[in-house]
């Protein structure tokens, strides 16, 4: 976002594995999709992650971590931000792409970035 409007988003197919990850893996899984799409922005920049689901706040402080979540903790971690949580109410656009649809698998970004 900038100025408090939407720049840009981004959505892709789910691949076949993909489909069987949790919601919490496929959540993961929009923000390093976000810091790939858009790395040459945010690369050596401050800048904050906000999601509506509440887990993923408290991932640079878990202590356990599966391999792929692990894998995907050494690609973000050369970024600087903290991945703030919005309720769904307050965080309407991000909660409805959020959503799973029966017809459609997809991984659509759902987190908005903010710099300083």
């Amino acid at each position: 976002m900038q100025d408090r409007k939407v720049i840009a988003y981004g959505s892709r197919q789910l691949k076949d594995h993909e489909k069987n990850y949790a919601t919490h893996d496929l959540e993961l899984a929009a923000v390093v999709f976000a810091l790939k799409m858009w790395r040459h922005y945010l690369y050596g920049e401050k800048f904050e992650v906000h999601s509506d689901h509440r887990s993923l706040q408290y991932l640079f402080s878990q202590k356990e971590l599966n391999m792929r979540q692990r894998r995907w903790m050494e690609y973000i971690k050369d970024y600087d931000f903290p991945i703030k949580y919005h309720p769904g109410k307050a965080n309407v656009v991000a909660d409805a792409l959020s959503r799973k649809s029966a017809s459609v698998a997809s991984l659509r970004v759902t987190c908005f970035f903010q710099q300083f």
